[in-house]
């Protein structure tokens, strides 16, 4: 029989420039790399600006999802980032600010793209693994959680920063965070913007694994910043995973300090899950990944475009501020003036420049 050539389904060429794609070989049981069977890794590649996504690199990954899924040798695909800060901590604030603000149409278009992102996530053929590497903050939380597994360096930390900087988590946020940890502990991530440790996101089920990446004399120890001890404090409650304070922070930062990050064991963690992909059955595995992400999907597609809309308009008014304030405001001060925002709207003031000028933090 004559082997026909096979047709290409790509929409891409495959030349990336703001993230950078991988296809790395497959291991087997025994660590030796398989022939002609590969996983795909995609690297959001940003790490001057914590790896926040422009919308160019949204484009891009876009296209390397469709590429990977499309991939007949691919087994699974590894989302994650470049350096050992941040994984993702969102849109480009820079970019938000200098160009989308005061421009509802303009980041209507861009939230169209950012939509299909989500989508092309939750619509790949193949298994997807978020590899935290670091920080999955606002957009990068959406989309991690957008993927099938999660495994975090343990110095990750993971959380929104929607209402603290002018927007809301309808990127993803609120349609998936309380099937991960139910709606009660979705309500205090998404309103009050509180960072949750890879402990805690453990703890809570959002994540499969942290992995200990801090290497002090030779050997690898969990994140000294938190407390790694499973126990109840004076009140009952469960304090695993919560971060230390006074003296005790302050060592830790100096052990930190002492030590050096090693991502190696993140990357085995990673590899490990991947590995039980390969001697699966890919048909059976990719029918039962559609069938769970149907669960995200029933929300995403019945809130995604109205949020689109919504969001869109915020750029006239709170995004407006609140991305100026973070992009324009001083070290340790970018966020508007909450009390004499909300003193101006209960006296009846309407938003105008001189509203938002009134309320962006100043100079000390």
């Amino acid at each position: 029989m004559v082997q026909q050539s096979l047709v290409n389904h790509n929409l891409t060429t495959g030349t990336y420039n703001s993230i950078l794609y991988e296809r790395r070989p497959c291991l087997d049981r025994s660590g030796n790399p398989v022939d002609g069977l590969y996983n795909a890794w995609i690297f959001i590649n940003n790490p001057k600006q914590y790896n926040s996504y422009t919308t160019e690199a949204v484009k891009e990954i876009i296209l390397a999802f469709r590429e990977a899924s499309n991939d007949r040798s691919v087994v699974a695909v590894i989302f994650t980032a470049v350096g050992e800060k941040a994984f993702c901590t969102g849109g480009n604030t820079k970019e938000y600010a200098e160009y989308y603000t005061g421009r509802p149409l303009e980041y209507k278009q861009y939230m169209r793209l950012f939509n299909d992102m989500i989508t092309a996530i939750l619509h790949c053929d193949k298994p997807v693994i978020c590899r935290v590497n670091g920080m999955r903050i606002a957009g990068g939380q959406e989309i991690g959680m957008a993927c099938d597994f999660s495994i975090a360096s343990d110095l990750a930390v993971f959380g929104q920063a929607g209402p603290k900087h002018g927007s809301a988590p309808d990127g993803g946020s609120t349609d998936f965070l309380h099937l991960y940890v139910g709606i009660e502990r979705a309500m205090q991530s998404c309103t009050l913007c509180e960072m949750w440790s890879a402990y805690e996101a453990l703890n809570y089920g959002l994540i499969s694994a942290a992995v200990p990446v801090l290497k002090v004399d030779g050997q690898f120890i969990p994140n000294p910043k938190v407390i790694t001890d499973r126990y109840l404090d004076g009140k009952g409650q469960v304090i695993y995973g919560k971060p230390k304070s006074g003296e005790e922070a302050k060592k830790a930062r100096e052990i930190i300090a002492q030590g050096e990050i090693d991502l190696n064991p993140l990357d085995q963690a990673v590899n490990d899950l991947a590995t039980k992909m390969l001697y699966m059955m890919p048909d059976c595995v990719s029918k039962t990944l559609n069938s769970l992400r149907k669960k995200k999907l029933e929300h995403w597609d019945a809130n995604s475009q109205t949020n689109r809309d919504w969001l869109a308009l915020n750029m006239m008014t709170e995004a407006k501020a609140g991305f100026r304030a973070f992009n324009e405001g001083p070290k340790g001060n970018r966020e508007v003036d909450f009390i004499l925002l909300r003193q101006k709207l209960a006296a009846g003031e309407p938003w105008s420049e001189e509203l938002v000028e009134a309320i962006l933090p100043k100079e000390n």
